[in-house]
């Protein structure tokens, strides 16, 4: 008898996923001094994490899109409550106070928006008709916009880009995405002068020249920037590295854990690290090649990618070409709801590769 006999999962995307989480408490164990309590909290919640994503992978990928349309009315509507009475924190109103649980909805909408469109979409013509197309651009822009003005730019555009991901995957034409492409960057000047923060320019103005402010706002940057640099080929070696240990870099446990892990680890450990997130991708994609549905081709399809689109907005913001948003890097960075998200959407992948479709029976 074997654990797949038991356990409805995917033992390839299992595996690349475990090598990765254990290279996470490995850097993190570094990143946090050595506190054992860090490790044994982060432990715990990966065990939960896993244990969550074993669950939803037993879960038949049709009642995913049976609640799809419920689920992202309801977590619409947690947005517009978090915009009108949620709680604030780190200067941003993010969070809803439910008495018993606090959390971010928008972290929901993470997992809940590729469903929908996917739904959506597969019981229509692909593909997708410009009527079909501008229906679920406006289901895609409402949460966004929600989002967006809590603010929190980053949990936007990574929700956004998993919708347009399933989008894209549905074979949407050239045309609308060239004309999207334009769309977007004729916005650019209006975000700028009428809906970009004092904080979120800066971030941009950091990027281009960390150096002008590098006490201030481009000290992470430039701190993450010489720790990666001095770990040259080999890296310095594990519980070696200087810049983290000495506490130059901000965040180490969380959103700059991988310039942690590029000091001691070296380009070698880069390599092996991302080559497993690749493999993760890889899996991913080709599970939504196999999909026996429509809809579950283009979920996995845009879990996949959006897999992909934090990894390298992490690796982007650490290495100093994107702006730094706060985007956790996927099983490294600590943190619960983000490793909820990201472990659901495991989850799914696996549900799609081991249930049977609509029309057919449980394997």
């Amino acid at each position: 008898m074997t654990l797949r006999s038991i356990f409805k999962l995917d033992p390839v995307l299992l595996f690349f996923v475990c090598l990765i989480a254990t290279i996470g408490l490995v850097a993190g164990y570094s990143a946090s001094d050595q506190s054992n309590q860090w490790v044994e909290r982060s432990v715990v919640r990966m065990g939960l994490g896993f244990g969550l994503m074993l669950v939803i992978a037993q879960i038949p990928q049709r009642w995913f899109f049976a609640t799809a349309p419920w689920l992202f009315a309801m977590v619409t509507l947690m947005l517009v409550a978090v915009w009108l009475v949620g709680d604030m924190g780190g200067g941003a109103k993010r969070w809803l106070d439910l008495g018993v649980i606090r959390f971010q909805p928008a972290e929901l909408m993470k997992v809940v928006m590729p469903m929908m469109i996917a739904w959506f979409l597969a019981r229509r013509p692909l593909p997708p008709r410009f009527v079909d197309v501008m229906l679920a651009m406006l289901a895609v822009m409402i949460p966004t916009g929600l989002i967006m003005v809590q603010p929190d730019l980053g949990s936007a555009l990574l929700i956004m880009a998993s919708g347009l991901f399933v989008l894209f995957f549905a074979g949407l034409s050239w045309w609308y995405i060239g004309g999207f492409v334009a769309l977007a960057a004729s916005a650019i000047p209006v975000m700028w002068f009428f809906f970009m923060h004092g904080y979120q320019k800066q971030r941009v103005l950091t990027l281009l020249d960390p150096t002008a402010d590098p006490l201030g706002s481009g000290y992470h940057t430039l701190q993450s920037m010489i720790a990666i640099g001095s770990g040259g080929v080999w890296g310095k070696g594990w519980l070696q590295g200087t810049q983290s240990h000495l506490d130059f870099i901000p965040e180490g446990t969380t959103d700059f854990i991988l310039a942690v892990y590029a000091e001691e680890f070296g380009l070698v450990g880069l390599a092996v690290l991302f080559a497993l997130y690749l493999a993760v991708i890889w899996r991913g994609l080709w599970i939504a090649e196999h999909a026996e549905s429509v809809q579950g081709r283009l979920l996995a399809a845009s879990i996949s990618m959006t897999f992909m689109v934090y990894v390298l907005v992490n690796a982007g913001m650490v290495l100093g070409l994107l702006p730094v948003v706060g985007a956790p890097l996927p099983l490294l960075s600590y943190g619960g709801t983000a490793l909820v998200t990201i472990m659901v959407g495991l989850g799914m992948l696996m549900s799609i590769r081991t249930q049977r479709s609509f029309l057919g029976h449980d394997r």
